[in-house]
């Protein structure tokens, strides 16, 4: 068979750019990869990095261009570790299509999909071969081998439009999404209600709002929450409701999808219009030209993308357009105004509404590791020395990942600790600790148990909380692992970490990524998480447990695209065990000339230590280097670091849960916080600044300031009580408190408004697999003076 396998591959890979008869593979081979080319691969993981991109890196989704110079950055530095076949992987997707003549219902069709490796010419094709009868004709299929070669050429004169299966063609890390011609054709010249007739006329929602009509044109990335609706003008009606809400253009485009049905997303509303490609089928597109002024106050270039880094007053000295979108009001005067708390309203438990379809891609086993790290003992190596597991973390819906989207069979039930989060690229992110997903779970009927995973993220969709209901949380397409619900993790876990903890379930140790604080935005794509790597042991007989914080992890994160937020771990561990836990209880970005969402400014950490809170900070392209972290020492910056012993708090406080930020409305910087005593009370201070703080973008800020190093020049206020909250169904005390910043747009406390959103976990001392779950996750909004 391995034999018969080679054959194959060097028809593939020796083929010249005409045309091979693809009935000439056999479509019964199936080899695992790994098996054929084991010894080449083992004698090659000491070598450096592959050179092709990978299908695993496709599906793994884009990097910003910070995420992107980081990763690369850290991989140069990554030689020495283990080769990955996957890395090596180009993947083609043929499709067989017999002539019509030969295709009869009462003949058979059978699928294959084959794994053809030949590391000597550095391609692994995997080939999806869907065949006929034996009578059928086979259609001829043209491959290059050359590096150059983008894509492959379908030629058939018999075949059937709309038939046989399409998709993705990958080779050398490019894709092209397009079918064959005959498919593509039949597809875009499908006629509906709206196109193409209406296609370059302007239409006038019923808010108003003129949108110009756009056929067949689809926006990549940039994704609102999806939405469910009936009709073109409903889709539109929810881009309207979204700008209304917020108070800003936030929505610039919504595209129908008329032909969906199953109850299926078809409304996707999005924030810029950049990114625009053709699409192969019927696509209603409305794309915002003006807007009514009821709706909003003030207009910008709506054609502009959303994430312009150039910053515009827009009306005044006292307001700003930052790059996120809405429009930044700033007190007047030459002193802080001091923040109050005016009232506030509960929200309740947030609601989980999984995708309903997944990508179904199984990943490649994990490593066997030695009996000798088999045991229940912390062995550091496990999260440095090994690449990342393709496992776990999220997997990205795009062009390669496409034909691979199939149904969840089951609604599943989803049970999670923790819950922090923020505004990050047009979504709102709550990103978890431990989660447990479980069978559909009903008043009645508990779920069964399907997987654990440590870390897990749902975005906001609907935005209830703009009109004071419970939030929607909705578990991404990339977040599942196969078709009832088990999760494969947000953050992702080393191929020694999965590994160990695959070989030791059931004998109570594993590790985890707990990402603890709310989410660290860097710049207008992309968002830092550091997150400890905790090692659990559980005493299988008396249930006792211990946790062991053994470093700190980097996560970068990016929002916007259809499989949901994706987190890439770009450093394995920038900080050791034997450290304070740098940035695990969060940071502050203090914001350059540029502006929100600009690439220039510094990035604060804190470090949570019995007292208080320690501080350290570094450039914004320098997050990955340690050795570029300056520490506050309670008098200077120095590059020595501080031990956990330190008292150079910036601010002194027994502090459980804590975000800091800056407040335009009162020209000063708040810090919200849990303290270590489990009342269940948000409490607040604020910086005692002598004269009123602005950020060097602000009208009559000083460009060269570096705002937010106030907070180490002067002292915080008395502590005040913001909120207290009712310790839920188990009357325990609550924890994993945060605020989501920027959820109320143009109205956001931290846009000069006076809304803001706060979430905290509630245990609820019952079973996790009932409806209730065993955690809750309970936001409230609380509105400032």
């Amino acid at each position: 068979m391995a034999s018969d396998l080679l054959k194959q591959t060097d028809l593939i890979a020796n083929a010249q750019p005409t045309s091979f008869n693809i009935a000439n593979l056999n479509p019964t081979i199936q080899v695992p990869v790994h098996e054929v080319w084991k010894p080449k691969i083992e004698s090659a993981y000491a070598t450096s990095l592959p050179k092709a991109e990978s299908l695993a890196h496709a599906i793994k989704g884009p990097k910003s261009s910070l995420a992107a110079q980081l990763h690369h950055a850290h991989k140069r530095e990554m030689k020495k570790r283990e080769y990955d076949v996957l890395t090596e992987t180009i993947e083609i997707t043929v499709t067989v299509l017999s002539t019509a003549e030969a295709v009869t219902p009462s003949q058979s069709s059978t699928t294959g999909v084959h794994s053809i490796s030949n590391p000597d010419s550095e391609a692994v094709y995997s080939a999806h071969l869907q065949t006929a009868s034996s009578s059928a004709h086979a259609s001829l299929v043209s491959v290059s081998s050359s590096q150059q070669a983008n894509s492959v050429a379908i030629s058939s004169s018999a075949m059937k439009p709309l038939g046989g299966s399409h998709q993705s063609f990958k080779i050398k890390g490019f894709s092209s999404p397009t079918a064959s011609l005959a498919v593509a054709s039949a597809l875009a010249t499908a006629i509906t209600s709206v196109c193409p007739a209406s296609n370059g006329t302007i239409h006038t929602s019923s808010e108003g709002s003129q949108y110009e009509i756009i056929c067949n044109t689809d926006i990549v990335g940039s994704d609102l929450p999806f939405q469910l609706v009936a009709t073109f003008d409903d889709c539109i009606a929810k881009c309207d409701s979204i700008n209304a809400d917020v108070g800003s253009h936030h929505c610039l485009a919504a595209i129908f999808l008329p032909l969906r049905s199953n109850d299926a997303n078809d409304c996707y509303l999005k924030y810029s219009t950049d990114n625009q490609e053709l699409s192969i089928g019927p696509i209603e597109g409305a794309f915002l030209q003006t807007v009514t002024t009821s709706m909003l106050p003030l207009s910008t270039s709506l054609r502009s993308p959303i994430s312009s880094i150039a910053t515009s007053v827009l009306s005044s000295a006292a307001t700003i357009s930052s790059i996120s979108g809405p429009v930044v009001k700033y007190a007047t005067g030459h002193d802080i105004v001091v923040p109050n708390v005016e009232g506030s309203h509960l929200h309740g438990p947030t609601q989980n509404h999984p995708s309903n379809q997944f990508i179904d891609w199984e990943a490649p086993p994990d490593l066997t590791l030695m009996g000798s790290l088999l045991k229940a003992s912390i062995e550091g190596d496990l999260s440095v020395d090994y690449a990342i597991s393709l496992d776990t973390g999220v997997l990205e819906l795009n062009s390669s990942t496409q034909s691979l989207l199939t149904n969840l069979t089951d609604t599943p039930h989803i049970s999670r600790d923790g819950g922090k989060g923020g505004y990050l690229n047009g979504q709102h992110l709550f990103v978890f600790c431990d989660t447990g997903s479980y069978t559909t779970t009903t008043a009645t009927t508990n779920g069964n148990f399907l997987g654990f995973v440590s870390s897990s993220c749902a975005t906001d969709i609907g935005m209830n909380g703009l009109q004071g209901d419970a939030l929607y949380l909705e578990d991404g397409i990339g977040a599942w692992s196969d078709n009832v619900g088990r999760m494969r993790g947000f953050a992702p876990m080393t191929r020694g970490e999965q590994s160990y903890n695959l070989a030791m379930q059931g004998h109570g140790q594993r590790y985890a990524i707990w990402p603890e604080a709310s989410i660290l935005v860097i710049d207008s794509e992309t968002a830092l998480m550091y997150a400890p790597i905790v090692y659990d042991d559980v005493n299988m007989q008396t249930r006792a447990t211990v946790f062991t914080y053994t470093g700190a992890t980097l996560l970068s994160i990016t929002a916007g695209g259809q499989g949901g937020p994706i987190a890439e771990r770009i450093v394995d561990k920038l900080f050791s065990q034997d450290e304070v836990e740098w940035g695990c209880s969060g940071g502050i970005r203090s914001w350059g000339p540029s502006g929100v969402g600009g690439t220039d400014g510094q990035v604060y950490i804190f470090g949570s230590v019995s007292g208080g809170l320690l501080l350290a900070r570094t450039g914004y392209d320098n997050v990955t280097d340690r050795d570029s972290y300056e520490y506050w020492t309670g008098g200077e910056w120095s590059s020595g670091i501080q031990s956990a012993s330190s008292k150079a708090f910036f601010i002194s406080a027994p502090i459980l849960d804590v975000d800091i930020f800056y407040s335009p409305r009162h020209l000063t910087f708040i810090i919200v916080y849990l303290t270590i005593y489990a009342d269940s009370t948000f409490y607040y201070r604020y910086l005692n600044a002598d004269q009123a703080i602005l950020p060097p973008y602000a009208p009559g800020g000083d460009p060269s300031s570096d705002y937010v190093e106030n907070m180490v020049r002067y002292e915080w206020s008395e502590e005040h009580v913001l909120y207290k909250a009712s310790p839920g169904l188990s009357r325990k005390y609550i924890y994993s408190g945060g605020v989501h910043q920027g959820y109320f747009g143009a109205d956001d406390i931290t846009n000069g408004g006076s809304k803001m959103l706060i979430s905290w976990t509630a245990p609820t001392g019952l079973d996790p697999a009932t409806e209730e779950s065993e955690y809750q996750i309970v936001t409230a909004e609380v509105d400032w003076t």
